[in-house]
């Protein structure tokens, strides 16, 4: 940790000097505008060869967001500075803390196998949309290029799910937990740490306090290795039992619902699979009913070996 310490530094957005905020901000502008635009080729051009030389998944990502971007306005919440020239080669993480001058409100910044350099990690809203978005590029400074800042890292995640943003979902968590209704807290804690957290590798002092109560707000009947599809949890439904290897929310048509994956033997027989899928849908809301406050509908997937998953999405004013 020492010599972490002395390898590294951040300077936070109002430390940085105007001139090379704005050298940045408009790097960050000029790259969000081509992956708006949906322009591979162009991006590629103004990403450091590392990168470059294998940009199929870059490619993929900006494919994916460029119909979310269209008509956007693009808004900087934070610019960070890090410095990480003395960086020891090899190493397994960069470890960097910012915070403004004065201030306890500590940043930190983690991330993995980064090459010693000079980087900025911008954080950047796309809003104006029907889906909005959180951008998130990380810059180096290239040597072999006069020094040009570009492309390390693009990430990118929805700023709201069913029109509603990360705080609304921890406000509506609280309230589901003050209420009991355990499933409904849990499901909205972890929407809400998602929309929260723009990046997997930052964190602040909000988001520690919002993880704290999303792992306390874990109902004892909700283990959590079935979370996991390495230890299913079972899930009763008449003669049955459904093994469910994950459960997620997600947004469908303007509003959340509950996604749950099972493994089923074989999806196969379509008529089968619905009957099958419909009961667990039945049996999971028996079992336990808060979730009709709490969402839309459920989304359910079979997932049998060596077969596309069959998949069904019900409003629960249909599943009784």
């Amino acid at each position: 940790m020492p010599m972490m310490a002395h390898a590294v530094s951040c300077v936070t957005t109002s430390q940085i000097p105007a001139g090379d905020r704005n050298t940045y901000i408009n790097a960050v502008t000029t790259l969000a505008s081509r992956i708006r635009a949906g322009d591979v080729a162009g991006v590629r051009s103004q990403t450091i060869a590392a990168v470059a030389a294998q940009f199929d998944g870059m490619a993929a990502s900006i494919k994916a967001v460029s119909p979310q971007l269209r008509g956007s306005t693009l808004t900087f919440e934070a610019v960070y500075n890090l410095k990480a020239t003395d960086l020891p080669a090899g190493q397994d993480e960069a470890q960097f803390f910012c915070a403004p001058p004065e201030s306890s409100r500590v940043v930190t910044i983690v991330i993995p196998q980064l090459p010693p350099g000079n980087y900025v990690l911008a954080l950047a809203h796309a809003t104006g949309t029907p889906s909005p978005q959180q951008l998130t590029f990380l810059l180096q400074n290239d040597p072999a290029e006069s020094h040009e800042w570009k492309l390390g890292g693009f990430f990118y995640r929805p700023l709201t799910m069913g029109g509603q943003d990360g705080v609304w979902y921890w406000t509506r968590a609280r309230d589901y937990a003050s209420r009991k209704e355990g499933w409904n807290a849990y499901f909205y804690y972890q929407t809400a740490l998602f929309l929260s957290t723009p990046v997997n590798f930052i964190s602040s002092p909000n988001l520690e306090k919002l993880q704290k109560e999303a792992q306390s707000s874990l109902p004892a009947s909700m283990p959590v290795t079935g979370l996991s599809s390495n230890t299913p949890m079972a899930l009763k439904g008449g003669s049955s039992v459904y093994n469910i290897t994950g459960m997620r929310t997600a947004e469908f048509a303007g509003n959340l619902d509950l996604v749950v994956e099972y493994q089923a033997s074989s999806v196969s027989d379509p008529a089968a699979t619905h009957t099958q899928i419909i009961d667990l849908m039945k049996s999971l809301i028996a079992q336990y009913p808060e979730l009709r406050n709490g969402f839309h509908g459920l989304w359910v997937y079979a997932q049998a070996p060596g077969q596309n998953p069959y998949a069904i999405e019900l409003p629960m004013d249909q599943i009784h």
